[in-house]
C-alpha cells in the first residue's frame, strides 16, 4: 500500500474565539435538531488541556443519538459527535503529556485508558455521556488524548476513535487474527472497512458483502478477497461457507443486528467468533440454538481502550494504512453531514472540518 502523502492543516493558536462556535443537540428529531450556537471557549481544569477541534467524524451511534433511539432519557442540550481532532491551545493546571501547539485525536473513552471497560470507564463516553466534538473547542483530560501520527491528517485522525478502534478491538484483540485466517466484513462503512484493512495486513483472506459491485471492486481495492453482493445473493452465508470450502470463516464482524446476525452464525465455521457491534438491521429476537450447537463465541465490542488506540497507531503507521474517507463537509454543513449518513450511500468515514 502506499505512503500517506496528506497534508495538514497550520497550527495557529490565534484563532481561538471567544465566544466559540458549536452545535448543540436540542430535541430528538433526527438531523434537524442540530442546532449551532455560540457557547463560552472553555477552560481547562486540573489535569486538562483545551484543544481546538479541526475535523470530526460522525458513526451511526451520533444518528442514532439523534433520532432518541441511542439514549431516549440522554439529558438535552449536548453537543454531540465522539470523533475529533485537533492541536492543544491551553494546559490545565498539572497538565504535562501535551502542550499548546500539539496534534491530538481524543479516544472515545477518556476514562478508559487500559484494562477492562467498567461503568465508570463507559460513563466518560464523548458525545452523549458527555459534550462531544462537534464544537471549535472542547476542553478534555490529557489521558484521553492521543498524539497524531506524522503520516496522518487531522480529517483521518479523526475517522479513528469510534471505527478504528472498534475495528481493531474485534480484529486483533478478540478476534486474534492470524495469517490464513479467513475473515467477513459486513458492509463498506468505517467499521467494515478498517475491519478489511486490519485483517489483510495481518494476512488474513477477507470476504466483503455489500449490496453494490461497484462498492465491492472498491473493497477489493483495499484487499479484500472476496466480494458478496448480498442483494443478488441474499444467501451469502451459503457463499461464504462455499468460497472457504464449506469449513466457514473464522470470524464475522457483524455489524447488522438481528436482521443479519442469523446468516452470520451459518457462516461461522464451528467455534469460530462472531462479534457484535452494530444494529443497523434493526433489534429483534435471535435464536441461540446455533451458537450452543456450533460453539460459536459472540463478542460485543464496545469500541476501546487508550493503550489499543496506541497499538493501532502504531499498526497504521508500519502498514502505511489510509483512513478512507467518504466526503468532508463544511462545519456549516453538519445537518447535511448527517443526512448523508443517514442514506447509508457512504463508502467510509464522513468527516466535517471544524
Amino acid at each position: 500500500m502506499l505512503a500517506q502523502t496528506s497534508s495538514k492543516t497550520p497550527v495557529s493558536l490565534a484563532e481561538e474565539s471567544s465566544p466559540m462556535e458549536a452545535y448543540q443537540l436540542t430535541e430528538f428529531a433526527g438531523p434537524s435538531a442540530l442546532t449551532p450556537t455560540s457557547l463560552a471557549s472553555p477552560e481547562p481544569g486540573p489535569g486538562q488541556v483545551a484543544v481546538r477541534i479541526r475535523a470530526a467524524s460522525l458513526n451511526y451511534r451520533d444518528l442514532m443519538l439523534a433520532r432518541g433511539i441511542y439514549n431516549p432519557k440522554l439529558k438535552l442540550p449536548i453537543i454531540p459527535v465522539s470523533d475529533g481532532a485537533g492541536e492543544v491551545i491551553a494546559n490545565g493546571p498539572g497538565s504535562t503529556r501535551f502542550k499548546p501547539g500539539d496534534r491530538v485525536v481524543a479516544n472515545f473513552m477518556p476514562g478508559w485508558v487500559d484494562g477492562e471497560l467498567d461503568e465508570a470507564k463507559a460513563r466518560t463516553a464523548l458525545g452523549a455521556e458527555s459534550a462531544g466534538m462537534l464544537a471549535q473547542e472542547v476542553v478534555i483530560a490529557e489521558s484521553g488524548l492521543l498524539p497524531i501520527p506524522e503520516s496522518l491528517s487531522f480529517e483521518q485522525a479523526a475517522t479513528l476513535p469510534c471505527a478504528g478502534v472498534t475495528a481493531w478491538n474485534a480484529v486483533v484483540e478478540q478476534g486474534r487474527v492470524r495469517p490464513g485466517d479467513v475473515v467477513l466484513v459486513q458492509g463498506t462503512g468505517g467499521v467494515s472497512l478498517f475491519a478489511l484493512q486490519f485483517a489483510h495486513a495481518a494476512g488474513a483472506t477477507v470476504i466483503a458483502t455489500s449490496g453494490s459491485d461497484e462498492k465491492l471492486a472498491r473493497a477489493r481495492a483495499l484487499g479484500a478477497t472476496h466480494g458478496i453482493n448480498y442483494k443478488t445473493t441474499p444467501d451469502w452465508d451459503r457463499a461464504a461457507r462455499e468460497l472457504t470450502g464449506g469449513r466457514g470463516v473464522d470470524l464475522v464482524v457483524e455489524v447488522g443486528g438481528a436482521g443479519t446476525l442469523p446468516r452470520s452464525m451459518k457462516a461461522v465455521r464451528m467455534n469460530g467468533v462472531v462479534v457484535l457491534i452494530g444494529v443497523l438491521s434493526g433489534l429483534g429476537e435471535v435464536n441461540p440454538l446455533p451458537i450452543l450447537m456450533k460453539g460459536v463465541g459472540v463478542q460485543g465490542i464496545f469500541v476501546g481502550s487508550r493503550v489499543m488506540f496506541e497499538a493501532m497507531l502504531r499498526a497504521i503507521t508500519a502498514n502505511a494504512i489510509e483512513p478512507v474517507i467518504d466526503r468532508v463537509f463544511p462545519f456549516a454543513e453538519a445537518q447535511a453531514a448527517y443526512e448523508h449518513l443517514a442514506s447509508q450511500t457512504h463508502f467510509g468515514k464522513i468527516v466535517i472540518q471544524v
